[in-house]
């Protein structure tokens, strides 16, 4: 009857697509996305606003680590 809902992970092409943060250098403002490695075109996913923001795009796409930051 009462049953804990199953977490979906959603899948990116991993080949073609590297996961980013975009940080604005005058706010601070950041942003989860992929972008693609053929046209440099970013994607955004999702606003970050602190960790848990952070942790929740890394578990909902299987990451371990963002290794790009971009100002």
């Amino acid at each position: 009857m009462f049953f804990k809902k199953k977490e979906k992970k959603e899948y990116y092409d991993k080949e073609n697509l590297v996961p980013i943060l975009m940080v604005s250098i005058c706010t601070g403002e950041t942003v989860a996305g992929f972008e693609d490695k053929r046209n440099k075109k970013f994607n955004e996913v999702m606003l970050i606003r602190n960790d848990n923001d952070l942790k929740e795009f890394m578990k909902k796409y299987g990451l371990e680590e963002i290794p790009n930051k971009e100002y």
